[in-house]
């Protein structure tokens, strides 16, 4: 899935800018629900911690994306011993 994120355009700066900016949404959901809404601060409570929830996904899906950013950036050498350690063994790990 990461790959093909990557294929398409999708960097990790985006997803970085996206959960901060789902933070912000969270709150002025928050914001939004408890004042438009007659149903009080239980479902303004539930809108806010909704939203942000995002933040942590978005943050991850970046930071995945950079480490693919990143392998793409390594020597070609340096990226099959790297993938020939994570195929051994933990035991033969050294």
């Amino acid at each position: 899935m990461i790959r093909t994120l990557h294929k398409m355009g999708i960097r990790s700066s985006m997803l970085y800018a996206a959960g901060l900016a789902s933070i912000g949404l969270s709150v002025a959901a928050w914001t939004a629900s408890l004042k438009y809404e007659r149903a009080g601060i239980d479902r303004a409570d539930r809108w806010g911690i909704f939203v942000g929830q995002w933040a942590p996904a978005l943050f991850a899906l970046g930071t995945a994306l950079r480490i693919e950013e990143t392998r793409e950036e390594l020597p070609e050498e340096f990226q099959q011993r790297m993938e020939r350690e994570m195929r051994a063994p933990a035991g033969a790990r050294g």
